[in-house]
């Protein structure tokens, strides 16, 4: 049955900045498919596993600072989940931050944190569950992406540099890891309601001019990633490699 093919029984998540957020909805959205998931945050993450846990499914906190971990860290954060939870099969590379400032002005200790963390980190993340997906012959990385992989944003050279990074890491490690099985693929989501776009959402002016370019005219919710991050880590997905999903209300069709 075609609904088969999307359950993620017997599986094992890692979602980066899994304690809220997108990253918490997608978390849930694993569990409800049937997976045991890791979450990878820097401070608390609770909520995140008592509801993973509600829902029938194990559930780890690895908390690590990305921005500050090294590639050995980060491969070492692979280990502790097939340690905690037996294996590593999917991957939701979705940690990331913003900052807002002029091009002129961008200062470097915020470019390079950026970079760090949306960036670096996702990289040597995807190697090591690579290397360990390869080595038991299949395994789903999921790279979460931005409407600013396709757009260049005002005010984010730094945020937007890392996205439009992010999709081609995508595509490019699906040509080398799709015939062992290993599917990669990345979500681009619009505006959502995160603590990234609260000062937009607070500025009326800001808010109303992107509302009226979204079709759907709404402000995307952490649940509407859900449905599109289970499709990309079940089996329904497996001759999907390289894509990146728009899942942004149709902001891009305008």
């Amino acid at each position: 049955m075609i609904l088969e093919q999307f359950s993620l029984a017997g599986r094992v998540a890692l979602v980066t900045g899994g304690g809220q957020g997108l990253g918490q909805g997608i978390a849930l959205g694993l569990a409800e498919a049937g997976a045991d998931v890791a979450v990878s945050a820097p401070g608390e993450a609770d909520a995140s596993v008592r509801q993973i846990e509600a829902l029938g499914r194990r559930a780890l906190h690895l908390p690590l600072d990305l921005a500050a971990a090294s590639p050995e860290d980060l491969a070492g954060l692979i280990d502790q989940v097939v340690a905690g939870l037996g294996r590593i099969d999917i991957l939701v590379n979705n940690a990331g931050i913003i900052h807002r400032q002029a091009a002129v002005d961008h200062a470097a200790p915020a470019w390079r944190r950026v970079m760090a963390i949306n960036l670096d980190a996702a990289f040597f993340l995807a190697q090591a569950a690579g290397r360990a997906m390869v080595a038991q012959g299949g395994g789903k990385i999921i790279f979460i992406a931005s409407m600013l992989s396709f757009q260049g944003g005002i005010l984010v050279p730094s945020y937007t540099a890392t996205k439009h990074a992010v999709a081609g890491l995508a595509k490019a490690l699906a040509n080398e890891w799709a015939p062992a099985g290993v599917n990669v693929n990345a979500i681009a989501p619009g505006y959502m309601a995160t603590d990234n776009t609260a000062a937009l959402r607070a500025d009326p002016v800001r808010s109303e001019a992107i509302l009226s370019r979204i079709p759907a005219g709404r402000w995307g919710t952490p649940s509407d990633l859900a449905g599109v991050a289970v499709f990309l880590a079940s089996p329904a997905s497996d001759y999907l490699n390289g894509a990146i999903v728009p899942v942004d209300g149709g902001w891009l069709t305008r």
